[in-house]
């Protein structure tokens, strides 16, 4: 008899593609900074002030869209949210002020791509997953390595060869196309198809759905949450982690390596190696999230993080180098491996229940952390012609979070001890 495939793994899939094509939205405007620079004459600094915006904005939705799909369901908010970042990226298309790429990518691209968060992720991983749920978290979380992948290359040469015009256009087809996917193979949760989630025990029975307001339940979580100190170390060492990743190399590593005289092509393609290693490191995270102490796992990915931004100012040159590839691989298997064991200490500040929420306003801290260095690292390059200043900065912040991050739940144990 043939077994049947559970169709938590459906939801697995569907899920993986769309993280993918938004993985691609988010790695565009990197893609984007020298061609605006000179197609309009826009100063750096300007179009990374869009850039940071639009960083923030995928932040600050992320809380907000956890409760709306907990209200309104995950489809429909998917759905939405495509269809508003394929509205933003096409408009660019027409866009002639600073003000228009503000609005259009920062403002509009940045709620939509936010509202597909890693919260979506977290989102499906704790409704369809009982077993491997750290697994499941770590292979979506390499989704969105694996988008930029696919997309960086192909969004740099269309931006070298055809204009910057045709990223834009790109993007906005691959959303709109994503709509009609999610519609007819996404359901809402396990019941919708008739099974328990993978794994569950033969006695589980699924939670009522209640419908609650949908930004009351966000902040009443964020205040629930804040009175707990676990809260805001996981909300300073996130913050950390975007602005180390999404925000500083995300951003900047293009425009780092082309002021070095590396082609722009060249730097999206070491830009999509890091993908290629995060994937590895993504997954094999969430597998050691299963089995190992989550915080000991956050120690090492923040202390090697940190000290791998320290030597690439030094490692940066026209051509490649094999300490170039040696960062790029250390690094991308280190990008965003934080992600499993930060969303399973999440679901231990309130629950279960709550758990995505909360994850939601630390993923928060995550892009404002982003928004900060993808527009202060712009500044300082612009003050002191290089990056090197911002990639020391950071590093510094990775390795005093490495600290911090073993300090989560030390008072509940010290409670229980006595």
């Amino acid at each position: 008899m043939t077994r049947r495939i559970h169709p938590a793994w459906t939801a697995f899939g569907v899920t993986f593609l769309t993280l993918i094509a938004t993985a691609g939205f988010r790695s565009a405007p990197s893609v984007l900074i020298v061609p605006l620079e000179d197609a309009f004459g826009w100063s750096r600094s300007t179009i990374s002030l869009a850039l940071a915006i639009n960083v923030l904005l995928y932040g600050l939705t992320a809380p907000f869209a956890a409760a709306l799909m907990e209200k309104f369901g995950i489809r429909r908010v998917v759905m939405f949210a495509l269809a508003t970042v394929a509205s933003g990226a096409l408009g660019t298309v027409w866009m002639t002020h600073p003000w228009h790429l503000i609005l259009l990518w920062g403002v509009i691209v940045g709620m939509g791509t936010g509202s597909m968060a890693l919260v979506f992720a977290a989102s499906v991983a704790n409704r369809w997953f009982i077993q491997k749920k750290g697994l499941v978290l770590g292979a979506l979380t390499a989704a969105g390595a694996t988008g930029q992948l696919i997309f960086l290359p192909g969004l740099s040469s269309l931006a070298v060869h055809y204009g910057w015009k045709w990223v834009s256009i790109t993007v906005a087809s691959a959303a709109f196309l994503m709509v009609p996917l999610i519609g007819a193979f996404l359901k809402e949760r396990p019941s919708a198809a008739g099974v328990s989630p993978y794994g569950a025990p033969e006695d589980y029975v699924e939670p009522p759905i209640v419908r609650r307001n949908a930004a009351k339940e966000t902040i009443d979580t964020l205040r629930a949450a804040s009175k707990h100190k676990d809260f805001w170390y996981l909300v300073g060492s996130f913050f950390v982690c975007g602005l180390s990743t999404s925000g500083l190399v995300g951003t900047h590593f293009i425009p780092a390596a082309h002021d070095h005289g590396m082609a722009e092509v060249t730097a999206a393609s070491l830009m999509a190696m890091i993908g290629v290693f995060d994937v590895i490191g993504t997954v094999f995270s969430g597998w050691l999230t299963d089995r190992v102490d989550p915080r000991k796992l956050l120690f090492f990915y923040y202390l090697l993080r940190g000290l791998s931004l320290f030597l690439l100012p030094s490692i940066l040159f026209s051509t490649l180098h094999a300490s170039t590839l040696v960062f790029i691989i250390f690094y991308g298997l280190d990008w965003v491996a934080t992600v499993p064991p930060t969303v399973v200490l999440c679901r231990k500040v309130l629950g279960l229940e709550r758990g995505t929420v909360v994850y939601g306003w630390v993923f928060a801290a995550h892009q404002i952390g982003g928004s900060i260095a993808a527009f202060g690292a712009a500044v300082l390059r612009v003050k002191f012609g290089n990056y090197s200043t911002a990639f020391y900065i950071s590093g510094i912040l990775c390795v005093i979070t490495s600290y911090f991050v073993l300090q989560i739940g030390k008072a509940k144990e010290k409670a229980l001890a006595a």
